[in-house]
């Protein structure tokens, strides 16, 4: 007897259904092992022999209740647990500690780690929980490279936090953290501990047993911000002796081999799925689906179509939808016509439909209107996206508190922008780093501009731009880079700034060969930067704290005239207020031990800062990356040897054959702007003049201030200062960002 037609077609759909279910679940080589407990174990990884391509090989544990997944073969001396495996981001989440002898002041992390696995970058920080200790994380076990460091401070009362601002911030009392910008596949770990009655870092049984009941992380930066305060109690009641730390979860980046892409076509390439492609990486490569496709794309029919008009929340459609492979359409129902992706896009076609029956007009006239409504509803989006972008980066509020004439030449165009750099192209880029993107530009009034284009869309970017407009704005001094304007339009604000062609101060110090900038020029930059400074905190109703003073940040033109820049950490105080409580901000090296200890940010914190680049004039050693023979940073050992009266042991020969008749007097005031206590620091005014005075200049005025700099900072008047505009003063103090 035939089979009945009911029962073949359940026949081919239950064969249909396997088929899908077969390839839904194609993550692994066939007859490998594909999750370990609830973890998911994905080809390139696998368990055992033939499961997984070199340097993949993972470790499923059973003796764990559920059964927990490793890295490395079951004989690895420290496996690291494994948290999560991302295909589509060539990340894996791992939980491990740092291996640490209390006895030496050292460890290591990542020991356990294979070679195709290394730390992503600006993904994790260094977390270090104790009192009085200078943490490093150094390139390797013995290595010499920095990748980060912090110091914590205690023996001071925390701040009062204002509105949830400084609760766990871990700002530098009794915890501290730094972000880790290189990526390595293990690193060294160094603890100093110091007695804060002296500073630098001390070997003493008194302040080594500080570091005994410390805890040092290096942890994703999304899992830290969740359990800072669950780890605050953990330090009291560690146990000390130098025990391994706790393990915290860590971001890894992975790649395949180690260099890029094979040829197109090649039996090598590990992307074995069709509707996948490969990718370049800094480390090797890795394999991506096609756009439309998810899914493994290391293992043969990985990739699957996604079903688009199936998940209507992550592919919108407010028309008639239908999958396609790789992709989908979304048209608007008969009768209606315009952008069935948008809700309420699409509109009656009664128009057009009287048109289409037009004798003679044709498809190809059709066709044409469509394409213009088309346009038209781009460019309307478009438009709608730059207003929505304008009022959200407060381009309303601006307009309001600037003068018209002033807001007319300030605010830039998003096509003005766009066409003074031929559309932000790679050619025209002069640099990058943490806050963005710099694009060399010429405006149709041919001038030659620069341009700050940020890379991060986070709430945080936009505030720091925001500030620098609001802070640049009110700034007209010949030493201050100068803000041209802004353009309000996109996402992240974009700035446009005077174009400065010569390079930073640091440039020019740290270059190779014996001989730099001479002494001269870098007195005279010190006094165009103090004049700067002095500018922004005493010339003005708000006081302009810039909060990140640094070798980099000052510019030099043609002439070598110093422009200090980038005011996206610059802070407003009114100067009736004299200092402000908020979040640190700052750069390693330069920041104000005081303001690190307290979080009180004054006009005292620049003053430090600018003693520190006085400091890098002095001897050409960079504070960030400098350590002596006996662990201690640069400024420790110049205050150390100005003790000492033994100076010229750490002076840049150049500035000794150069400088004989003031090099000591700079030194001096260098120390004087390095005390711990702002209070005993001279004023940026007072550093200005101390200067002039070395360079010959205004002798007769100064004979009759030089007595000013030994006054207490309270008895200096501020007859100088002139008044912004109400309206502008307003703006800066109304701005809500946290900072």
């Amino acid at each position: 007897m035939a089979p009945s037609p009911v029962i073949l077609v359940m026949a081919v759909l239950f064969l249909q259904a396997a088929t899908m279910a077969a390839t839904a679940l194609t993550v692994s080589l066939p007859g490998c092992p594909s999750s370990c407990g609830s973890m998911v174990i994905p080809y390139p990884f696998g368990v055992g022999a033939g499961c997984h391509l070199a340097g993949f090989a993972v470790t499923c544990n059973r003796s764990y209740h559920p059964p927990k997944l490793f890295l490395g073969d079951a004989d690895a001396s420290e496996p690291a647990e494994v948290l999560e495996i991302s295909l589509l981001n060539s990340t894996v989440i791992v939980s491990s500690a740092v291996r640490y002898d209390a006895s030496k002041g050292e460890g290591a992390w990542g020991r356990g780690l294979a070679g195709a696995f290394c730390l992503r970058e600006r993904r994790n920080r260094l977390v270090v929980m104790g009192c009085n200790l200078q943490a490093v994380l150094l390139d390797g076990d013995i290595g010499r490279d920095i990748a980060a460091a912090c110091t914590t401070i205690c023996g001071a009362t925390r701040p009062a936090a204002a509105d949830g601002e400084l609760a766990d911030s871990c700002a530098g009392v009794g915890c501290c953290q730094a972000s880790i910008y290189l990526g390595l596949t293990t690193y060294g770990v160094r603890l100093s501990p110091f007695d804060t009655s002296t500073g630098p870092p001390t070997t003493t049984s008194s302040a080594a047993s500080s570091d005994q009941s410390a805890l040092v992380f290096v942890a994703d930066n999304e899992w830290f911000g969740g359990n800072t305060s669950k780890l605050g109690s953990a330090v009291a009641t560690r146990p000390g002796g130098g025990a391994d730390m706790p393990a915290a979860p860590a971001v890894l980046d992975w790649a395949i081999g180690k260099s890029g892409c094979p040829p197109h076509g090649s039996d090598d390439t590990a992307c074995r799925s069709s509707n996948s492609y490969c990718r370049n990486s800094t480390r090797g490569y890795s394999c991506q689906c096609d756009n439309g496709y998810q899914g493994n794309p290391y293992v043969a029919n990985g990739c699957q179509d996604i079903d688009e008009c199936a998940l209507p929340e992550e592919y919108p459609c407010y028309g008639e939808c239908t999958n396609k492979p790789g992709s989908f359409s979304c048209m608007c129902p008969g009768g209606t016509h315009g952008d069935a992706m948008n809700e309420g896009g699409c509109e009656p076609t009664t128009l057009l439909v009287a048109i289409g029956g037009t004798i003679g007009l044709g498809i190809p006239f059709l066709f044409v209107i469509g394409m213009a409504m088309t346009n038209m509803i781009k460019a309307r989006r478009a438009k709608k996206l730059r207003a929505v972008f304008f009022k959200q980066n407060r381009g309303l509020l601006l307009q309001q508190l600037v003068d018209k004439v002033i807001a007319e030449r300030m605010v830039f165009t998003l096509e003005e922008l766009e066409k003074a750099t031929n559309r932000f192209d790679e050619m025209r880029k002069l640099g990058s780093g943490g806050h963005g993107t710099v694009y060399k530009g010429t405006l149709p009034d041919r001038r030659v501009v620069a341009i700050k284009k940020s890379n991060i869309t986070v709430r945080k970017e936009i505030d720091d731009f925001i500030n620098e407009v609001v802070i640049l704005s009110q700034i007209n001094h010949r030493n201050v880079v100068g803000l041209l304007g802004c353009c309000l339009e996109t996402q992240v604000p974009l700035l446009v700034y005077e174009f400065i062609s010569n390079g930073t101060l640091s440039d020019h110090l740290h270059v190779e060969g014996p001989t730099s900038l001479s002494w001269k020029n870098r007195v005279r930059i010190a006094l165009e930067a103090a004049s700067a400074l002095a500018y922004l905190h005493s010339s003005a109703s708000v006081s302009i704290i810039h909060r990140d003073v640094k070798s980099t940040n000052i510019l030099l033109d043609g002439r070598l005239t110093a422009k200090v820049s980038d005011f996206g950490a610059s802070r407003g105080i009114p100067v009736d207020q004299g200092g402000v409580t908020t979040v640190i901000q700052g750069t390693f090296g330069y920041l104000d031990p005081e303001y690190y200890q307290t979080s009180r940010l004054t006009d005292k914190s620049d003053v430090y800062s600018f003693g520190v680049i006085l400091v890098e004039m002095l001897t050409r050693k960079k504070p960030t990356v400098f350590e002596s023979s006996d662990n201690i940073s640069l400024i420790a050992l110049f205050n150390l040897l100005m003790v000492q009266d033994n100076i010229y042991e750490i002076l840049d020969p150049q500035v000794i054959s150069e400088g004989m008749e003031n090099v000591k007097e700079v030194a001096t005031l260098a120390s004087a702007c390095l005390r711990l206590k702002g209070g005993e620091r001279p004023t940026m005014r007072q550093v200005k003049i101390r200067l002039e005075r070395l360079l010959g200049s205004n002798c007769d005025i100064l004979q009759g201030l030089s007595a000013e700099l030994h006054c207490p900072p309270t008895q200096l008047s501020n007859t100088n200062s002139s008044k912004l505009y109400i309206m502008e003063r307003d703006f800066l103090l109304s701005a809500s960002f946290p900072r």
